[in-house]
């Protein structure tokens, strides 16, 4: 099963020469999951080859226009391509007036099913295999933030201890893989944890951005396989993050390393910086959390199973 994350933009606030407003995209096998829809998201997702028809949900983390301001042209594109799938929109109350005052403004011609449903914490979103689950976070507005959970996966199957202990290959195979006991002639019964390995964790990947710095944000996030968390400030502008309710990057490291993530994505980050004075979150963040990864506008990950 493929899972990959594309960091579409990793701007905040505003949008710069080479760095769109924050943004992720998640593919799993074929459908996709948009996590925020700032300006230059279409963009993104067309340089990358990603196909706005495939996304089956998009997920707002909060009512701030850099965060929502590329929504309506993703709706307008998808009528375009003939999509006849619905599309899920999940977010804060106030995200449903702003879908529907868009497509009564702009007269948009939707020739899809729009599915609204309003963010609380818990799952939000399921699928084959996997829950899509919301959190909340400290911002000046609602805010939350989102994880993708994989379902646990069966152990490996051992055929030499099948052979070993006398089932026929064939249909008792099957059943065995899939947990159900088996009788054989002789009366024996042989279970599945006699002939298979031990259940392994399914895949996670965390999506934070716009939210001060408090302990739990680690408990919502714990094992993330990646963490996509805001790094706005350094380490220095500590006081001013906190009264604009952002984090460091620092503080992002701080998360990452108590959360036991494996890998921190850092994103929406201030105009302040130049490209060049990005690194400076790079460094601060490395503190605490050396597999940190300064992201980039259109960046790639593929996520590996795990063993």
């Amino acid at each position: 099963m493929n899972l990959e994350a594309f960091q579409l933009g990793t701007s905040g606030m505003m949008p710069l020469p080479g760095r769109f407003l924050t943004s992720v995209l998640v593919r799993r096998e074929g459908d996709l999951f948009l996590f925020d829809s700032g300006e230059g998201t279409q963009v993104s997702m067309k340089m990358l080859n990603l196909k706005w028809k495939k996304i089956s949900a998009i997920f707002i983390s909060h009512m701030h226009a850099d965060h929502v301001t590329g929504l309506p042209g993703i709706l307008m594109l998808s009528s375009q391509v003939d999509r006849s799938e619905p599309l899920y929109i999940i977010g804060p109350a106030k995200l449903n007036d702003y879908v529907e005052s868009s497509r009564r403004i702009l007269d948009m011609y939707i020739n899809y099913e729009i599915i609204f449903i309003p963010v609380e914490t818990g799952i939000v979103f399921s699928g084959d295999g996997f829950t899509i689950q919301a959190f909340p976070l400290m911002h000046t507005k609602p805010c939350f933030g989102y994880t993708l959970v994989e379902e646990r996966r069966k152990g490996e199957f051992f055929p030499e201890k099948a052979v070993e202990l006398g089932v026929p290959k064939g249909k008792m195979w099957g059943l065995l893989q899939n947990g159900n006991p088996v009788t054989l002639e002789d009366g024996r019964v042989i279970t599945s944890d006699m002939v298979m390995g031990q259940s392994r964790d399914g895949r996670k990947i965390s999506y934070v951005t716009d939210t001060m710095y408090f302990e739990r944000i680690a408990d919502y996030v714990h094992d993330s396989d990646i963490l996509f968390c805001e790094g706005m400030f350094e380490k220095a502008l500590a006081e001013t993050a906190k009264e604009k309710r952002h984090m460091t990057s620092y503080e992002a490291g701080l998360v990452a390393r108590d959360s036991h993530s494996a890998k921190l994505c850092l994103q929406h980050y201030s105009p302040r910086y130049s490209d060049r004075e990005l690194k400076i979150l790079e460094r601060d963040a490395k503190e605490v959390f050396p597999d940190t990864v300064l992201t980039k506008d259109r960046m790639a990950f593929q996520i590996p199973l795990k063993d």
